[in-house]
């Protein structure tokens, strides 16, 4: 009977993450329910393959952060399941210049941030082609409109899913449109400023989660607005009714 009613409390559990929207309150219940051990484990683990994989479901904050625990602290057979139905990660990887973005799925899963930043500008480069056309491995404001959107909806959406939603180029564009398009209020509530002072790259930057939101990726405030205001203005983020 005990058995009976702890896994009739961890299916409760599960099910009332559907119903809340509150991130704190999301990281509370999923923390207990991996506390409880194998049984619930792997209810949180059938709950994401039924909504990711059987529903085909968007991938949303909710799955990222189910994922994110599962990997993190589930058991071992917990985790080899997981590892069966995710073998590369939530994100199905698209790009129209057939990239790999596997190894920056990678390094956001296990939360190298630094690393993932660093390699989402390679991209960003390869993309534009900047890196052969002109020899640079920076963005100019002209480069921004030939992104392709299929690619930066993944990387954007790479950053989000892994991060509790809290990094990602529509992170930052909606806190950007929340101040009115003001930079200076925007580079203070993301961090990129201390007492007025554009932080110095990299060790002034937070690499973690418990960074502000926006925070991460970067791009370099000090060659101006242009480029990171290009990118704000780009047709991918037209559709995006949230905003």
């Amino acid at each position: 009977m005990k058995d009976l009613n702890c896994d009739s409390v961890i299916t409760e559990q599960v099910a009332s993450l559907n119903m809340s929207f509150d991130r704190r309150q999301q990281i509370k219940i999923i923390e207990q329910i991996i506390q409880s051990g194998k049984v619930g484990q792997e209810t949180l683990l059938n709950f994401l393959v039924n909504r990711c994989i059987i529903q085909k479901d968007n991938i949303e904050f909710l799955d990222g952060l189910i994922f994110e625990f599962l990997y993190s602290y589930a058991i071992d057979d917990i985790k080899k399941k997981l590892n069966s139905y995710f073998p590369f990660g939530l994100i199905n990887l698209q790009s129209s210049l057939q990239l790999n973005y596997q190894p920056l799925q990678d390094l956001l899963m296990n939360r190298d941030f630094q690393k993932a930043d660093s390699l989402t500008q390679s991209y960003l480069c390869l993309l534009t082609n900047s890196d052969k056309k002109y020899n640079r491995d920076w963005l100019y404001f002209t480069d921004i409109s030939s992104l392709p959107c299929e690619d930066l909806y993944v990387l954007d959406e790479l950053w989000r899913i892994y991060s509790r939603d809290k990094f990602g180029f529509s992170i930052q564009r909606k806190i950007w449109l929340s101040t009115d398009c003001n930079w200076e209020k925007f580079w203070l509530l993301i961090g990129w400023n201390k007492n007025g002072i554009p932080l110095r790259y990299p060790n002034e930057f937070i690499w973690s989660i418990d960074a502000p939101d926006g925070h991460l990726p970067l791009f370099n405030q000090l060659r101006g607005v242009q480029v990171i205001a290009a990118l704000f203005n780009h047709n991918v983020w037209s559709d995006d009714e949230s905003v």
